[in-house]
């Protein structure tokens, strides 16, 4: 139905995380109406940062450089590491504002089911990391998923020789949100968090 090119454009689009046959359509058939400079930048714009975008040789998050911006910055608070799963993580916290300290980028979480276990995951750095009298506090920041779970589980027991406090982002009732939609779960566990106001 469409040119081959166009088809393979397609095809590869569909490829993309979130991305299905009717988007990378739509996509395709977008990039082809704009003509062939905009197909230009875009390709340069993908291959520029397919070339010079590699991970921190610290926390694993994304940088250009050897050392990302956050493990790079002397005024980052360096006694605190968030471990995080992925470098999207990491910008989610960096966009609130409120977290001054490092970051450790685990690289996924553990899932059998998908064949990752631990050894696929930066343990052994994380570890490296704690060596000496700096970190005082690692906070796990993995999600709430059951594969978040037993990954923030098995880190707190591999972690706890150390020797640093080990805490767990609070979970809870979102910020706007009505009781009324709120799983059971996560009302329980707002319960199990909640703090004294007067």
């Amino acid at each position: 139905m469409y040119p081959a090119s166009l088809s393979k454009l397609m095809d590869e689009l569909s490829r993309l995380p979130g991305i299905g046959p009717k988007s990378a359509q739509r996509i395709a058939l977008f990039m082809v109406k704009r003509g062939p400079q905009d197909a230009q930048r875009l390709a340069e714009a993908l291959l520029a940062a397919a070339a010079n975008t590699k991970r921190c040789r610290e926390c694993f998050s994304l940088s250009e450089e050897d050392l990302c911006g956050v493990c790079a910055n002397a005024g980052r608070d360096h006694s605190v590491i968030c471990v995080v799963e992925e470098p999207r993580d990491v910008l989610a916290f960096e966009r609130g504002m409120s977290f001054r300290g490092l970051y450790h980028v685990l690289g996924g979480v553990i899932s059998p089911m998908d064949g990752i276990g631990p050894e696929q995951l930066h343990l052994g750095e994380l570890l490296n990391r704690l060596r000496g009298d700096t970190v005082k506090e690692v906070i796990l920041a993995t999600s709430s998923t059951i594969e978040g779970e037993a990954t923030a589980t098995y880190l707190a027991k591999l972690i706890a020789p150390a020797g640093v406090n080990i805490s767990r982002l609070a979970t809870g009732v979102p910020v706007g949100g009505d009781l009324d939609y709120v799983d059971e779960v996560t009302l329980s566990r707002a319960l199990d968090g909640r703090y004294r106001v007067t």
